[in-house]
């Protein structure tokens, strides 16, 4: 053997290795007649994924005849982390039904592409498999059990798994605080981690990050801060996961001073925590702000993250500032970004939001691959302007390239009915969800068609609709109708609208001044005056306008 084997050890140590080194370290292993070890197959397999080259860590794969649990598991994962879920599956299976046994890391492998994939019958089946085999408590199996149903909102079977763990790990301790915390269950994450503390487990900074992730409502920022003052006492701002959590968590409880703060006490701040600060501007309607961020962050040279341009591309639209559009729209051209669905769904909104829809549907018929996101954009965008022939022409385009439209496909397109007064083809769209596509209609659907039949006058039929509504009616479907009443002025209708808004929720008055101006639209001075006095008695009053250019409304 002309290379000695520490020589190659030494290679395959590197913490990474690009493409070229790779082949480079291939083609010295098949030299030296050791391609068909498992140990450096797995980690040929394993660098070829780090590569986005399936192709060649499959074909590595093939060739081995013995393989060991450590390269199935490497393959199964390189699936798994580019979504290749059906193949990953596929090797899984062949594995289960091979003389090996999965292990505790082709578990977890499997249920993160289960949780990825939202296949909750796989995590069951997975599961099921982890029981079979004895390895339902162990601490890796369990940490990924819990995380996987936790994402999918199932906290009890999270709560189920980790209770069967005998002496849960910090890693399984933590799987459950951050599962509580992502589902919004912040008491039950403060509580186990107060167990956790009791049972005399010391917390990390992962176990940190789940107790911020529940924290969203301004309402709980002083929890927040109390987590941020543990972790200046123990150290944990070094992290760079618990400092992107702080900015976040001040960024959702909109306290964008101590957001901006944390940001700046960091050394290097990643793009996460980039992206949350930028985001809270953003969602709080300081675009300013945000922009001035976002430039800032441009201008350190940092890689362009879509999930933050479409993020500033919404903050464009609240401010119906055309330039910010164009110049993120710019940015988006010299990164090469213009193909990214979720971008380009967003320019086609600013675009269509700022009213140049010919420059939106332009963007559509250029971009390669389009998914029934990019579509939906569209057809709200040209319903919205009033063209609802073409808003169709590009559903049964949907149709057509076999993709299959979801809820927003058809809120889309009711609004697009709505704005043009189709009332026959709202109906149809309204029955083919559900009988066709199998959506169930939301309230949003309803709202849309009461606005249909209510804005051409057929009230009557508009009430009738909702009176047939199998769940509870928000308030959201009969301010709708009552809208409706008060364009046509019938009075006799609201009253009956308000007496069902009243007798279920009597705290709710705002639609009474709804009722006033129908009212007063009939010279019925009297109703007008005693409705006012009612709203009087039981504390009501209209709140008072917000203007952007001049304060408060008169």
């Amino acid at each position: 053997m002309s290379i000695p084997i520490r020589v190659l050890l030494s290679k395959l140590s590197k913490p990474y290795q690009n493409l070229m080194n790779t082949k480079q370290l291939h083609a010295l292993i098949t030299k030296t007649h050791l391609s068909l070890d498992p140990f450096f197959a797995t980690k040929i397999v394993r660098y070829y994924s780090l590569n986005d080259e399936l192709s060649y860590a499959h074909q590595v794969f093939d060739e081995i005849p013995n393989r060991s649990i450590f390269l199935w598991n490497s393959i199964i994962r390189a699936h798994a982390q580019v979504h290749n879920f059906v193949n990953a599956f596929d090797l899984f299976r062949q594995l289960v039904m091979s003389e090996l046994r999965p292990d505790n890391f082709t578990f977890a492998c499997i249920l993160r592409a289960c949780s990825e994939n939202n296949d909750l019958n796989g995590i069951r089946m997975v599961h099921c498999k982890l029981v079979v085999a004895g390895l339902d408590s162990d601490s890796i199996c369990a940490s990924a059990l819990v995380t996987a149903y936790s994402k999918k909102g199932h906290v009890d079977d999270s709560r189920n798994v980790f209770e069967g763990v005998l002496e849960p790990e910090l890693g399984t301790w933590n799987s459950i605080i951050n599962g509580c915390g992502y589902c919004g269950f912040w008491e039950d994450s403060l509580k186990l981690f107060s167990d956790m503390r009791n049972y005399g487990i010391v917390p990390d900074g992962y176990t940190v990050v789940g107790l911020l992730s529940a924290l969203s409502d301004p309402s709980l920022v002083e929890i927040g801060e109390a987590i941020h003052g543990l972790c200046v006492k123990s150290g944990f701002l070094s992290n760079a996961y618990v400092g992107s959590s702080l900015v976040t968590m001040y960024s959702r409880c909109a306290c964008l001073n101590s957001a901006e703060g944390v940001f700046c006490s960091l050394s290097e701040p990643d793009i996460v925590t980039w992206s949350a600060l930028i985001s809270g501007f953003a969602n709080s309607g300081d675009v300013s702000s945000a922009l001035l961020f976002f430039r800032e962050r441009n201008m350190l040279g940092m890689k362009p993250d879509p999930v933050l341009l479409v993020t500033v591309l919404s903050a464009s639209v609240h401010i119906v500032d055309l330039g910010v559009g164009r110049e993120i729209h710019g940015y988006v051209l010299r990164h090469g970004l213009e193909s990214n669905v979720k971008v380009c769904s967003a320019l086609i909104d600013m675009y269509s939001k700022c009213g140049v829809i010919d420059l939106a549907i332009r963007l559509l018929n250029v971009l390669p691959m389009r998914n029934v996101v990019v579509y939906n954009s569209a057809i709200l965008g040209l319903g919205s302007h009033g063209d609802a022939e073409q808003a169709f022409r590009l559903f049964n385009e949907v149709l057509e390239k076999g993709l299959r439209p979801d809820e927003s496909t058809f809120s889309a397109l009711l609004h697009a009915c709505c704005q043009s007064g189709l009332v026959n083809e709202g109906w149809e769209f309204f029955k083919r969800m559900k009988e066709e596509f199998g959506i169930e209609p939301r309230n949003e659907h309803c709202v849309h068609m009461v606005k249909i039949l209510g804005m051409v006058g057929k009230l009557d039929e508009a009430y009738d609709f909702v009176q047939t509504l199998s769940f509870p009616v928000d308030t959201g479907i009969w301010g709708a109708l009552l809208a409706c009443c008060e364009m046509h002025g019938n009075a006799a209708l609201a009253e009956t609208i308000l007496q069902k808004l009243f007798r279920n929720q009597p705290e709710e008055g705002s639609y009474s001044v709804l009722l006033s101006k129908i009212y007063a639209n009939r010279a019925r001075w009297d109703d007008v005056e005693k409705l006012r006095d009612d709203m009087t008695d039981v504390g009501e009053r209209k709140v008072t306008g917000v203007s952007w250019i001049g304060g408060k409304c008169s």
